[in-house]
């Protein structure tokens, strides 16, 4: 009798961890895993079951992943997972204005185009190690990461009405504010500007949960705690102007100040470690 009973609550217990098709819900040794941000289908599911175009979603507040890598696990074993974070961008934005020709008799149906071209790198790395805990499809987790980020830009600015003897403060475009560029006569004007090299680094403990839905995909979430520093160096910003005294085009650096920033603080207050969120996983 105790016998058969025990063999049922084993059949019952291997069938809930195994689908009608015996397929495992959970992961296994060798499986790899990706994680994404859960609030897109979340969302999208509140906005399918009520009819509302723009339902928020409880990780809404969250950003998934900051400061924005893909993140990976590797199981070395049903209980213990090696974690990946990688990012390696590079990229550059182009904007075109156009401003009236500076002629003796101004015609403002001819233009000449001022350009600004933004570019911008960023690399991050990253590694740790995930333990985890339960026999059932409910899953918690635990363990700690580090990381480390390198990044940069730059901006180039070009002028269509050069400066000259005749037109020492041309039309010329100010890209303060690039989505709206303002058009004046200033004494002096931007050829470039350089940040200071990026760095940081940061370590962190999390600890989360998550369930199986389906077989090997998951929903979870995860908060953590730690420690990270970030830094830049000096930047240097380059203006062209007029020179009167010279007759002649002349350019001015200015070098731009450094910037640091440390913290030992939980995901929710601290960007620069990273934040609390909603993940959905797939597991293969």
């Amino acid at each position: 009798m105790f016998t058969a009973i025990a063999f049922a609550s084993a059949t019952v217990f291997a069938q809930d961890l195994t689908s009608k098709k015996g397929e495992p819900y959970l992961p296994e040794s060798g499986d790899w895993a990706i994680s994404f941000d859960a609030t897109p289908f979340l969302t999208y599911a509140g906005n399918l079951l009520n009819g509302n175009a723009n339902n928020p979603s409880p990780g809404a507040m969250y950003v998934q992943n900051y400061p924005w890598a893909i993140t990976g696990k590797m199981f070395k074993d049903e209980k213990t997972a090696y974690r990946a974070m990688l990012r390696i961008g590079f990229g550059s934005t182009t904007y075109n204005n156009y401003v009236t020709k500076d002629q003796a008799t101004p015609d403002p149906k001819v233009t000449v185009s001022d350009a600004l071209k933004m570019s911008a790198n960023n690399i991050l790395l990253g590694g740790g190690l995930e333990m985890r805990r339960g026999k059932t499809r409910l899953q918690g987790y635990y363990g700690g990461m580090a990381w480390i980020m390198l990044g940069g830009g730059k901006s180039e600015y070009t002028y269509g009405n050069a400066i000259d003897a005749t037109f020492t403060s041309p039309t010329s475009t100010d890209w303060t504010i690039p989505s709206a560029p303002t058009v004046g006569n200033p004494p002096s004007r931007l050829t470039s500007t350089k940040q200071g090299s990026t760095f940081g680094l940061g370590i962190r403990g999390f600890i989360g949960a998550e369930y199986f839905i389906f077989p090997k995909i998951s929903i979870g979430a995860e908060y953590g705690w730690g420690i990270g520093f970030m830094s830049q160096g000096e930047g240097e910003s380059t203006t062209e102007y007029w020179d009167a005294v010279g007759a002649k085009v002349d350019k001015m650096t200015v070098v731009t100040g450094k910037t640091s920033m440390f913290g030992v603080d939980t995901d929710i207050t601290n960007n620069m470690l990273g934040m609390g969120s909603l993940n959905i996983t797939f597991h293969f």
